[in-house]
């Protein structure tokens, strides 16, 4: 498995189905036992099971129509 500039590796797709890793909400750690070997493992998911960040755009409501956000903009 070639690592590219950045360090970035591709998690082969059989991995990523046995450990259950989803795109963008799975978080991955690795950890090194005590003979220095190191492992990729599923990192533990928050008491929520979700990020707050991923979940913010639900609370958000837009109360401004464009024309007034435009107004705002322009100072009128």
């Amino acid at each position: 498995m070639r690592v590219t500039s950045k360090g970035q590796v591709t998690i082969p797709q059989e991995v990523r189905q046995a450990l259950g890793i989803l795109p963008a909400e799975t978080e991955v750690e690795f950890i090194q036992d005590e003979n220095g070997r190191w492992y990729l493992r599923k990192a533990a998911t928050n008491k929520h099971g979700t990020s707050r960040f991923r979940t913010a755009h639900k609370s958000a409501r837009l109360r401004m129509s464009t024309e007034e956000i435009m107004a705002l903009t322009r100072g009128e």
